[in-house]
């Protein structure tokens, strides 16, 4: 930095040389008149006559006048010279002083009074103080009476570029879509330079990408960062660390730079299908089950995010279509197979499903990149349960005539083992439906019959149940109701319903009474029975 300051205080000096011998040049050309006016302040005032020969008056400045500069952060040996200063009035005897006062007068700056010869005694910093007033006056010395009216000067501390580009806001965090289209804005990065901006290019920043290509660039004088590459994939790479540097002296070598970081996120769209992994599924189920049971799940997976990922199931065809369904697991998104309609292996054993998953919210950009569906297959096997046996007839009606002998057949009942297996069946009369044990059943091939004889006058009819369970089985069996109806046999005489008195009449002759009574008596027997 030190050989950049030396360069420039060189050039500085050269200058200033150049403007000096400019002047004194222009000085040479002009009368005393005007070189006392443009170096000299005088005390009094002199005449100029004007164009249409009006008198003017106007006061004669007689200090070294412009405004003085003085390099920034100058660390050579000796204080540095800023200007002199000097009056008309000074014959160069000594009798004259000069003062100084203002910012910095005395402690930064200093003045020879005697010689008006003004030094900068510290190392001064531009973007500290960018330039400080003083006044400077001419004083008798030995009576400290002005000579001249005190007069006002600006000393400039001359820029050197001596701070780098910084970015105030860094480090920077900014998001752009997937899939962009070249030359995207992403964001606009901003440095910023102490130096002087209004003299040469110790503030003029270009920028640059250090870190980041080829997916991103950067606009070299607005700082803009822009998508550089087409199709970025999210699912392929989400975040960019991106590196900018902001470098002034407009870029050019020997300036001086600053760098910030940039993390980039692309966003999602839904620019991916869903997917089955795999193009057939295999489930089973137990025809034991009911429905709204789960007979399982498949999921479609969709690399996208949020709404774009989210996908919807349906059954498109198949055999299956009237005993299954799909429903969808809101948080999983798994399609979930359920049991629709009760199935049986012994009827059916295997069906059939094309499942069909497909993305609800299709991007308008990327409709031409679809379908955004894909389909499989589901095969679900139907899995034998041990059922109980089931009988051949919902229920069994049966007749036997009353007084039959013990060990009378009733009737047969049949159940089978409907399983794969096709276990033998055990039957048994349930006591609590024949209380009074009047019929038993064979174990082995369901043949009922009596225990005595049934009286159809006590009881006409017997409804008990009969259940079948499998050997070897779970346990599990099932029953039948039996009606037995006990038929009538004439195995009852007619009897008088009351004790009567038969009276006959004398002198009857024979047959004829007797008709006419057993008739009376037949009538009245019948009347009392019916008001019973």
């Amino acid at each position: 930095m030190w050989e950049e300051l030396r360069l420039q205080v060189f050039f500085l000096c050269l200058g200033a040389a150049l403007w000096s011998a400019a002047a004194a040049a222009t000085h040479r050309g002009s009368g005393p008149r005007e070189r006392g006016h443009r170096r000299h302040l005088s005390l009094h005032r002199h005449r100029e006559r004007g164009k249409e020969g009006q008198v003017l008056h106007r006061s004669k400045r007689g200090w070294v006048w412009n405004q003085f500069f003085v390099i920034e952060e100058y660390t050579g040996p000796d204080p540095v010279l800023v200007g002199r200063l000097h009056s008309d009035v000074d014959s160069g005897n000594g009798n004259i002083k000069y003062i100084l006062s203002g910012e910095g007068a005395g402690t930064i700056f200093v003045i020879d009074d005697k010689t008006g010869n003004i030094h900068a005694t510290k190392t001064l910093d531009r973007e500290e103080q960018a330039q400080y007033t003083l006044t400077a006056q001419a004083v008798a010395r030995d009576t400290n009476k002005p000579l001249e009216p005190p007069s006002e000067f600006i000393v400039k501390v001359q820029d050197i570029n001596d701070n780098p580009p910084e970015f105030l806001h860094g480090p920077y965090y900014a998001r752009v879509a997937e899939m962009s289209n070249v030359g995207t804005s992403v964001i606009k990065v901003t440095a910023t330079d102490a130096d002087d901006p209004t003299y040469g290019n110790s503030a003029r920043l270009v920028y640059s990408i250090l870190q980041g290509q080829p997916y991103f660039s950067v606009e070299p004088q607005t700082g803009i960062i822009r998508t550089a590459l087409p199709n970025m994939d999210r699912e392929a790479r989400q975040e960019y660390d991106v590196v900018i540097q902001a470098k002034d002296m407009g870029g050019h070598m020997g300036g001086l730079s600053g760098t910030t970081q940039v993390k980039i996120t692309l966003t999602d769209v839904n620019d991916n299908p869903p997917k089955f992994a795999q193009g057939v599924y295999a489930m089973a189920v137990s025809e034991d089950k009911v429905p709204g049971e789960e007979v399982g799940r498949l999921k479609a997976r969709d690399p996208d995010l949020a709404e774009n990922g989210l996908v919807d199931y349906r059954i498109l065809e198949g055999d299956g279509m009237n005993f299954f369904e799909i429903t969808k697991d809101s948080e999983t998104q798994e399609a979930v197979v359920k049991l629709k309609k009760p199935v049986d292996f012994e009827t059916k054993r295997s069906y059939t499903l094309k499942v069909e998953a497909s993305n609800p919210h299709v991007d308008p950009r990327f409709a031409t990149w679809g379908p955004y569906k894909d389909t499989t297959i589901v095969k679900i096997s139907v899995e034998d349960a041990d059922e109980p046996p089931t009988f051949m007839a919902p229920s069994y009606n049966f007749e036997v005539e009353e007084n039959a002998p013990a060990g009378t057949l009733v009737g047969r009942v049949h159940a089978k083992d409907t399983d794969i297996m096709n276990n033998p069946v055990r039957y048994m009369i349930p006591r609590y439906t024949d209380l009074e044990e009047f019929f038993t059943i064979n174990t082995e091939d369901g043949i009922i019959k009596t225990t005595r004889p049934l009286d159809r006058e006590a009881q006409s009819w017997h409804n008990i149940s009969v259940s079948a369970a499998e050997i070897g089985g779970h346990h599990q069996d099932a029953k039948v109701r039996v009606n037995i109806k006990v038929k009538d046999v004439n195995d009852n005489a007619p009897e008088f319903a009351t004790q009567n008195e038969v009276l006959v009449c004398e002198n009857v002759s024979p047959g004829k009474v007797n008709r006419l009574l057993l008739k009376a008596l037949y009538i009245y027997n019948k009347t009392l029975v019916n008001n019973q």
